[in-house]
């Protein structure tokens, strides 16, 4: 019997994103949180004493800074080869984009593979076979798994390949293959990577995405980490997700239905914080909020939401021992009463259907949306990137974007806005 670790997307020395302007971030949590989660991933790849360790795609996160990014590698894949431990790794798009990565030596227990074609590499003694190919270029069109030869007879065969599958939400599309594909090859397991979270993709074969080892912002929720695969006589028996991450990036909702001011959604606040707490085991956590509801309070909120999330901000602090923070508020509320019988004012209420009528005709969205196209080549990149990204010719956005307008106008017409 043996077993082995598969881990992908360290993105090592990327940052966190999300927090910086904040005075109460976590600095020292942040900084230095990929180095430290890949410290855990070798620590439990000794502690487990595992065979080897496969690292499908993206150890980097572009071209280094300096040289510290290179020696820390180096020094952690000698700590395995004292342990006897071998280590493959492939090239995924982030890797690619990485100049001083070629020209880094590390011991002879890393095995990199090539980003020409693919190879296979054997462990006789351990009755395995590793197949594998990296990327060349940071953008790889093509199904480079058709590459991969067929699995070999009486062996343990393992496909190590960085790629989006036939699409994953949230992930740009590199190297595009089928999962039927993969499994035409014979293999019995398959080690992805670049999707950021971890997901069983098949059983029969085993196709398995890890997930990266550190959330890095709000789009990265929850645990993350590495799996431990157990095989015993070319049969794989057990695979499990192994948490190494530092801390936790969750999402938690604040239900105000009913609340009659903003002192009663602080309290929810509150106990929701308090459960995202214990939720996580006292791991820091870094949590967004979210405001929902139809609530008395809501005319307040979308008066001064600065003010009300530093009050929010404020709350956060009582819980977690000062290792829970607050990311963002998002103030999703709506009014108590029905916008029809308040908008009873003539000139409102034409104002507030205008809005309702552009949303349900399709031909004014679309001219909307060509203009906004237009706007959209004059917005600096970082606006339509990115974990806060908004990109106002995506018609979800836009839509969303009508309803905070008409909300916005609601509350500033009807009532005229509401100081705290």
């Amino acid at each position: 019997m043996i077993h082995f670790i598969h881990a992908a997307d360290v993105h090592l020395d990327s940052p966190l994103i999300g927090l910086a302007r904040y005075g109460d971030a976590p600095v020292d949590e942040i900084r230095g949180a990929s180095r430290r989660a890949f410290e855990n991933l070798v620590e439990l790849a000794l502690r487990e004493g595992v065979a080897f360790l496969i690292l499908a795609g993206d150890l980097y996160d572009g071209d280094w800074k300096d040289y510290n990014t290179g020696i820390f590698i180096a020094r952690q894949m000698s700590r395995l080869r004292e342990a006897n431990i071998r280590v493959f790794i492939t090239a995924g798009n982030h890797d690619a984009a990485s100049q001083l990565t070629r020209s880094l030596k590390l011991p002879d227990n890393v095995h990199l593979f090539s980003t020409r074609k693919a190879e296979s590499v054997s462990l006789p003694e351990l009755n395995v076979v590793i197949h594998g190919r990296g990327f060349t270029d940071r953008v790889v069109s093509d199904d480079i798994s058709k590459q991969y030869p067929q699995a070999r007879e009486g062996l343990f065969n393992i496909g190590v390949l960085h790629t989006s599958l036939n699409g994953r939400e949230g992930h740009d599309v590199y190297a595009p293959c089928t999962i039927d594909g993969l499994k035409a090859k014979g293999y019995q397991y398959w080690a992805l990577g670049h999707v950021h979270r971890y997901e069983v993709i098949s059983s029969d074969p085993w196709v398995v995405y890890p997930g990266n080892l550190q959330g890095r912002h709000i789009r990265e929720t929850g645990a993350k980490g590495c799996v431990i695969v157990q095989v015993d006589d070319s049969e794989v028996t057990d695979v499990r997700h192994e948490s190494v991450d530092i801390l936790r990036w969750t999402v938690a909702e604040v239900d105000a239905s009913g609340t009659k001011d903003a002192s009663d959604v602080m309290d929810r606040a509150a106990k929701a914080l308090d459960q995202v707490w214990s939720n996580h085991g006292g791991m820091p956590v870094i949590a967004r909020l979210r405001i929902i509801g139809a609530s008395a309070a809501h005319d307040v909120f979308r008066a001064n939401p600065d003010h009300w999330e530093a009050q929010f901000r404020a709350v956060a602090q009582e819980y977690g021992d000062g290792r829970l923070w607050i990311e963002k508020v998002l103030f999703q509320t709506q009014p108590e009463a029905d916008i029809e019988e308040r908008a009873g004012d003539e000139a409102i209420g034409a104002i507030l259907n205008e809005l309702r009528l552009l949303a349900a005709d399709p031909s004014q969205v679309a001219g909307l949306l060509y203009d906004l196209n237009q706007l959209k080549q004059k917005l600096p990149a970082d606006i339509l990137l990115g974990p806060n990204s908004a990109d106002p010719t995506n018609p979800q956005i836009m839509a969303s974007m009508l309803s905070e307008a008409r909300e916005f106008l609601e509350s500033r017409l009807l009532k005229g806005g509401t100081q705290p």
